[in-house]
């Protein structure tokens, strides 16, 4: 937000972050008692603390619930004898009583070691941590160029509300929002990675090249292309349309008219006092849907082969590989409770009409 000064009106009742619009500021910046920071963040924490509760309780049940055997599964690969199977399942603690196994996973849970994977036959953790690195680039890149298209479209938008350029910009993002994230990826697989064979059809890099020379970063590049662009297009409308409507709203107040009315022109209005504004209710859509983009990963990853923890989700629950989707589940929705605390945080922060609340 754009801080008020002499040359800058404040809208009326508005947030004055700098303390400087006389009583109003002061009173906007000062919450009331029992409103500490302290108190509130205690709250919230509370809050993660027992969704991620349940979140480790659910990770080690519900995958239960799955059909298969992973032991028998593992058997028809090869031939093995039933003393070979019931072995197989004492390596695998599957032979215990089931409250002894989720007083095991949830020890696991708090030393870090989440088991081994029945497939990779490695520890879990260590598997995390090989394949987090691909996600956070991949999804890391798709929100940064999301939200920039989004915010960036979404105030044009809504400053040119109900002209042709906004009902083309709405339009086709809803469209792009309604479509399934693995159809969309498969048809620009077909159209540019196979038809056209101008980029490549999956993994991260081309076999026997170096991903910190210049031609691997160049590479590691064109195999970003495709899935990013899947994960985008399917995402900005969001943010598109929060910015829209956020900004249509504040379109409507004095204080606008009171800046024009001072000779700024309809960009400086825009950018200097609208903008800011607007942008304070897409905060918490911003951190929730980080954290979606990562979890939202999983079919991308699927769809273009990308060595990410979404692929090794998709191929753990083939297994089912129970360590492995349990370490992955408890990962994907620490990462979605984080981001949720940090939105609340941030938007607290930013805007103190929450703070008063």
């Amino acid at each position: 937000m754009t801080t008020p000064t002499h040359d800058h009106p404040t809208p009326p009742g508005g947030p004055d972050p700098g303390g400087s619009g006389g009583s109003t500021g002061r009173d906007m910046d000062e919450p009331p008692k029992g409103g500490s920071f302290l108190g509130y963040l205690l709250r919230k924490l509370g809050g993660a603390l027992t969704s991620m509760i349940l979140v480790v309780v659910l990770g080690f049940f519900a995958f239960r619930m799955l059909p298969g055997d992973p032991v028998l599964k593992i058997a028809k690969e090869r031939p093995m004898s039933p003393a070979q199977i019931a072995e197989l399942r004492s390596q695998y603690g599957l032979d215990k009583p089931v409250i002894v196994q989720f007083w095991d996973y949830l020890v696991g849970i708090f030393t870090g070691e989440l088991g081994e994977s029945y497939v990779y036959r490695k520890p879990v953790s260590d598997l995390i941590v090989d394949y987090l690195g691909p996600t956070l680039l991949l999804t890391a890149t798709a929100a940064i160029l999301a939200i920039g298209l989004g915010l960036w479209l979404g105030q044009l938008s809504a400053w040119r509300r109900n002209s042709l350029f906004d009902k083309m910009a709405s339009s086709t993002s809803l469209v792009f929002w309604s479509v399934p994230t693995f159809w969309l990826g498969l048809i620009l697989l077909m159209i540019f990675g196979g038809t056209l064979q101008w980029l490549p059809t999956g993994g991260m890099i081309t076999p026997g090249l170096d991903p910190w020379s210049f031609a691997g970063i160049i590479d590691v590049i064109k195999h970003l292309i495709l899935p990013v662009i899947t994960m985008v297009a399917v995402v900005y409308a969001q943010y598109l349309m929060v910015m829209r409507a956020s900004l249509i709203e504040e379109m409507s107040e004095d204080y606008l008219t009171t800046a024009r009315a001072k000779g700024l022109t309809e960009d400086e209005v825009r950018k200097k006092h609208a903008v800011p504004n607007a942008l304070l209710p897409t905060i918490t859509v911003v951190f929730m849907h980080i954290g979606g983009l990562i979890t939202g990963a999983v079919t991308v990853e699927a769809v273009f082969s990308w060595p990410g923890l979404g692929k090794l989700t998709f191929e753990a629950i083939s297994g089912p590989d129970l360590p492995l989707l349990q370490g992955t589940f408890v990962v994907f929705s620490a990462i979605i409770i984080v981001m949720n605390l940090a939105a609340d945080i941030v938007y607290r922060w930013l805007d103190p009409r929450v703070r008063r609340a």
